[in-house]
């Protein structure tokens, strides 16, 4: 008989070591893992933002993944080749690997998934569009698939983990529609760790190991079952720890649940040092903040020490990139500074001195940090001049908001992280005018010349030539106040003493494969 073990519940019944070890060789491992937005959609050519990266990396596996060193390693492919001009490159699928179903992965579901995305042209599609015909996609064989590239694209392999793969024989006898969009929607259909047991939309979703896949389960007793608990709620949180109920909470909680909950027996915090910044994403086509000098002011009124020290725990952020990218890091820039008088200053520059200003803030809502550095800036713009009218939405309301110009607040707190291991990640999904209309890019910069420089950033080959262009794209975001730069995020979660193997990964929630953890509770 199965008996679920919800994470940290060995520890708070306090058995001893020699008895957890032998429940969990005899149990299944049920963990509880904690959300804060919902699954939107679980279709990977449509994922979009955390959780559902989340769930993507678990459902399916992808050409290739990434490492905690942030290096593209095998997966699904097992070794390529990349042609002289940089334009041809050849993937040998792995022998053995099979979808959940058993059926074994073969050339021609690689090549159904890629031309899946750029048909339906959402999700990470973007990355793919202008590089890839899907004439360029062929099987060569039932284990070699050959991609063409329409043009150079230098970090190219860094956005192979997002060729997530789909059983195309499955999909297609379950959907007969083009596409499969409403199962794909509703159902996986991967070769990766974990297969969907239920789904109940907006509160829950549970997981279920698959023990066929083909990565192995060699790292320990392996986690069997994930459920996630959707709600940002702190009482909730710490209840559900209280209780021995939480495996692994969110990472966007306050400080006070994370002190709670660290005082709790059978928990440990996790605390690691990201790529993930935090800013504050000003709409440069939307009065006021259409006017540089009011986006300076704001940003000279922000208390980065405040946020940094008190309410968000992170480390200082000069600019756009995180000096995890050591080599296209621009160290040249200057702190990003608390000055009220100057603030006024730059504030009387504007086209708007000496009118009424004012501005609208969204954030998350139901996220407390976020809330409590949103009022900070609602008691602190007003001394300048700036009132500040607070939106908090849900996060897939910000989502739609952010589609056009005039539907996108002036300002929004955003975290956002790489979603593949690059710097192109963070200047080509957040500042080229090809990502208009999403999240990422509520800044609405739409500028030819910076265009221009993320473009040939990208198709370069010459490591020191790129990283000179990444610098100047740097210092060009920072000149025109793209954004409010925060801080850097010091990741934390609360977790049970029980669950191993947590490694921060450089590409947005590929830190959450569950394949990669384990249940001991004798390291407690």
């Amino acid at each position: 008989m199965k008996k679920s073990i919800l994470a940290a519940g060995l520890a708070v019944l306090a058995l001893s070591s020699a008895m957890t070890s032998s429940a969990v060789a005899e149990d299944k491992v049920s963990i509880v893992a904690n959300a804060t937005q919902i699954f939107g959609t679980i279709d990977p050519a449509k994922i979009n933002d955390y959780t559902e990266y989340m769930a993507a990396v678990n459902y399916y596996d992808g050409l290739t993944t990434v490492t905690p060193e942030g290096t593209i390693a095998p997966q699904l492919a097992e070794s390529w080749t990349v042609s002289d001009d940089n334009k041809t490159y050849t993937f040998k699928l792995k022998a053995g690997a099979t979808f959940q179903d058993g059926s074994p992965v073969e050339a021609k579901d690689v090549v159904y998934s890629l031309k899946r995305l750029l048909a339906l042209n959402n999700g990470p599609a973007y990355l793919f569009k202008d590089l890839v015909s899907p004439e360029g996609i062929t099987a060569v064989d039932a284990a070699t698939v050959e991609v063409k590239l329409n043009k150079v694209y230098s970090p190219f392999l860094t956005i192979t983990p997002l060729v997530l793969v789909v059983n195309e024989d499955l999909v297609e006898d379950e959907d007969k529609s083009e596409w499969a969009e409403d199962y794909l929607g509703q159902k996986p259909a991967g070769a990766g760790p974990y297969a969907m047991k239920s789904w109940s939309r907006g509160s829950e979703m549970i997981m279920e190991r698959y023990e066929g896949y083909h990565g192995g389960w060699t790292k320990g007793t392996p986690i069997d079952e994930v459920r996630f608990v959707i709600t940002s709620d702190e009482a909730t949180v710490k209840a559900l720890a209280q209780k021995g109920e939480l495996g692994m909470s969110a990472y966007g909680h306050s400080n006070e649940t994370f002190d709670a909950i660290s005082k709790m027996k059978g928990y440990k915090i996790v605390s690691t040092p990201t790529a993930t910044g935090f800013n504050i994403k000003l709409n440069s086509q939307k009065a006021p903040t259409d006017d540089i000098h009011v986006r300076k002011a704001i940003a000279l009124a922000t208390d980065y020490a405040t946020i940094r020290d008190v309410i968000f725990p992170s480390t200082e952020m000069k600019g756009p990139l995180a000096p995890v990218f050591s080599e296209a890091y621009l160290d040249t820039l200057e702190s990003q500074k608390y000055d009220l008088e100057a603030a006024k200053a730059e504030l009387a520059k504007s086209k708007y001195a000496g009118q009424p200003i004012k501005i609208n803030l969204s954030y998350v809502a139901g996220l407390g940090f976020e809330e409590e550095i949103a009022l900070l800036l609602q008691s602190t713009l007003p001394t300048i001049g700036i009132e500040v009218e607070l939106q908090p939405e849900p996060w897939n309301r910000i989502t739609e908001l952010a589609s056009s110009v005039e539907t996108t607040p002036n300002a929004t707190q955003v975290i956002y992280g790489p979603t593949y291991p690059s710097p192109d990640s963070v200047f080509y999904v957040q500042f080229h005018s090809a990502a208009k209309g999403t999240w990422a890019s509520m800044e609405w910069l739409l500028d030819d010349d910076l265009d221009a420089l993320i473009s040939k950033a990208r198709e370069s080959t010459d490591v020191a030539e790129q990283n000179t262009l990444y610098k100047e794209i740097q210092q060009n975001l920072v000149d025109r106040q793209s954004d409010v730069y925060i801080g850097i995020q010091e990741k934390r979660m609360a977790t049970s003493v029980c669950l191993q193997g947590y490694k921060l990964i450089p590409m947005q929630s590929w830190d959450y494969d569950f394949s990669t953890f384990w249940w001991d509770c004798s390291a407690k």
